[in-house]
């Protein structure tokens, strides 16, 4: 787990950089909505990622199988995205759909992960 919460500690930077990127170094509208939407997918995993930390001190421990799906997603969807925005090939767009996925599967193991719970 250590290194799953240093790798969100890493795509947290990345994603205020690349969004103050931009915000103040792109000048192109699409390619300023490429990389915002990716900074702003990959920050909410990471923190989808750190809540993951208390979801299993609190017994689900299923949930420590959500936050490879969110960070490893976060990094395919920021990249694809960022390559696209600074001039990459358009085929990345046909890659960035691979990390909604993982984003959707570390919800849905997230979903199983909080069965565990006593409520």
């Amino acid at each position: 787990m250590r290194a799953w919460l240093t790798f969100a500690a890493i795509l947290g930077f990345l994603c205020v950089a690349l969004g103050a990127f931009a915000a103040h170094g792109l000048d192109d509208p699409q390619a300023q909505a490429w990389m915002r939407t990716g900074a702003e997918y990959g920050f909410v995993h990471v923190l989808a990622s750190l809540a993951c930390v208390s979801l299993i001190g609190a017994g689900a421990t299923r949930a420590r199988f959500a936050p490879p799906l969110f960070l490893t997603g976060g990094a395919i969807f920021l990249a694809t995205l960022a390559g696209l925005a600074l001039g990459g090939p358009r085929w990345l767009g046909a890659v960035t759909p691979i990390g909604g996925l993982m984003f959707l599967g570390g919800w849905g193991v997230l979903a199983w992960a909080v069965r565990q719970l006593k409520l």
